[in-house]
């Protein structure tokens, strides 16, 4: 295996380069070519191995320059009791050949613990190998769980500082608390005016901005990233994929070498491009579900082929999904388009030339193959959530909803009986209000947080974590807010 930037094809990198360094000079995205190709014989020999000693076999094969014995380290690191309650991404069973995989038992109840709890280990072991002396300035645009994903992984580990921006009104009440109430010597979090999109775009900016990144060198700093745009984001999250796949082989829900779909609530397409991986190394896929919220710029690209982001940008009750910028689509291109780097600078000087393109024909033909594109409405995913419960008896989150409503509109389209997982992205908990007012059909919005929280457990007779009820008496930390103008200067002022 080996990383190339998807803006120069001729830039290749160790994954400790790009670990390190998060996205190319070039501005492009450091992509995984030449991926080791499991047989079917290897991947029934997985069966039986618990998820830390899966996510060494996977993560050996996606990580060119570590050593086994690197790569065990930072997995039994970052995959611990402490850190994640009871099993880290366990499977269950809904009904009619249907799952959901719950990624969400980690310390902030999404599924971005998964790679932001071994992302810190990583990128320590390649600072080493890159022999680098400064201190990673880690900046973090997020739409809700990346950036407590990020604050929490990080915080007090050594040569490291993490800045997190998060739009103001784009988050629910208990991500913003998440982020506001975080404790940590090199922490800080700050709110802006505008949308995930707004933030995304102006770190991105800031980090191929070399003024800036002459100024941090000159104060012992370098840039680095634990968004998805960060190749120690993307591969850790190809192994739940496998994990799922051998749960159900396993416990003898499918035969070995029998396809599966996956359907997958996204918005910056990072998670589900992990399972597009995972299908080119060899685990049986039969259809990836790309499900988005109302702001539908996936579903349009993937079946008109044109991407868009000249529209207006919708808040919804699935607000972790609300982006219009999908970064890592750009890696999906250069994958279906051969590792064509010219192709994907005229694709991406178009759109921020004239904020849209059209891809070629064929592109959009193999795409198509790959992903069946659907989204839902705020209405549909209030639905999909009491249609869950009512005939599963399950409770799902605002963006598992989404997927799930998806499903259920690709299944009477097509037919398709295939055994399929739904990927469950966050605990119902961190949207309680959402969630209570669509399995009781009343407003719930004069409600404390506790007393929601307390009413949905009563209602699904689970138990909230325990760790989320604690937030609630803490008091916040940071409280600033900014125009998006003014991040480079609090960058520049956290030095």
């Amino acid at each position: 295996m080996k990383l190339i930037s998807t803006r120069n094809s001729d830039n290749e990198q160790s994954a400790s380069f790009a670990i390190e360094n998060g996205i190319a000079k070039d501005k492009g995205l450091f992509s995984p070519v030449d991926l080791k190709v499991f047989t079917k014989e290897e991947i029934e020999g997985f069966v039986d191995l618990d998820y830390q000693q899966l996510a060494t076999k996977i993560l050996v094969e996606l990580l060119d320059d570590f050593t086994e014995e690197e790569v065990k380290s930072c997995v039994y690191s970052a995959y611990t009791k402490e850190k994640f309650d009871g099993d880290i991404a366990p499977v269950k069973e809904l009904g009619e050949k249907l799952y959901c995989l719950e990624l969400w038992h980690g310390k902030t109840f999404a599924f971005k613990d998964i790679a932001l709890s071994i992302l810190p280990y990583l990128l320590t072991i390649s600072m080493k190998k890159q022999k680098q002396d400064k201190t990673a300035l880690i900046l973090v645009a997020t739409s809700g769980d990346t950036g407590k994903a990020a604050l929490e992984g990080f915080k007090d580990v050594e040569n490291t500082k993490i800045l997190v921006f998060y739009p103001q009104e784009g988050v629910s009440d208990i991500q913003k608390l998440q982020m506001q109430t975080q404790e940590g010597d090199n922490v800080f979090v700050c709110g802006i005016n505008g949308n995930f999109d707004d933030a995304q775009t102006a770190v991105k900016q800031i980090f191929t901005d070399e003024n800036i990144k002459e100024k941090i060198k000159k104060e012992n700093y370098f840039f680095s990233s634990a968004n998805s745009i960060n190749y120690g984001r993307l591969a850790p999250q190809i192994v739940y994929y496998f994990s799922s796949y051998l749960d159900l082989l396993k416990n003898g829900k499918i035969k070995s070498g029998e396809k599966i779909n996956f359907v997958v609530p996204t918005g910056n397409f990072g998670d589900i491009l992990a399972g597009f991986y995972a299908k080119k190394m060899g685990l049986p896929i039969n259809k990836l579900i790309c499900a988005s919220n109302k702001n539908n710029v996936l579903t349009d690209f993937i079946l008109n082929g044109v991407y868009d982001k000249d529209r207006y940008f919708f808040k919804t009750n699935s607000p972790s999904m609300d982006i219009i910028i999908s970064s890592n689509l750009e890696r999906l291109l250069f994958e279906i388009a051969e590792y064509d780097s010219d192709l994907i600078n005229t694709y991406m000087d178009e759109l921020e030339k004239n904020k849209k393109y059209r891809v070629k024909a064929i592109i959009k033909d193999k795409i198509r193959d790959q992903i069946y594109p659907g989204f839902a409405y705020e209405r549909e995913t209030r639905e999909a959530i009491l249609a869950c419960r009512t005939k599963y008896k399950y409770v799902i989150d605002t963006h598992t909803a989404v997927a799930y409503y998806v499903y259920g509109e690709y299944k009477k389209k097509t037919g398709d009986k295939t055994t399929t997982v739904i990927v469950s992205t966050a605990s119902p908990y961190k949207f309680s209000e959402d969630v209570l007012s669509a399995i009781s059909l009343k407003d719930y919005s004069e409600k404390t947080e506790l007393e929601k929280i307390n009413k949905l457990a009563l209602m699904s007779k689970t138990n909230p974590p325990k760790t989320l009820t604690e937030l609630l008496d803490k008091k916040p930390i940071y409280t600033k807010t900014i125009n998006k103008e003014e991040i480079s200067d609090i960058v520049l002022n956290q030095l």
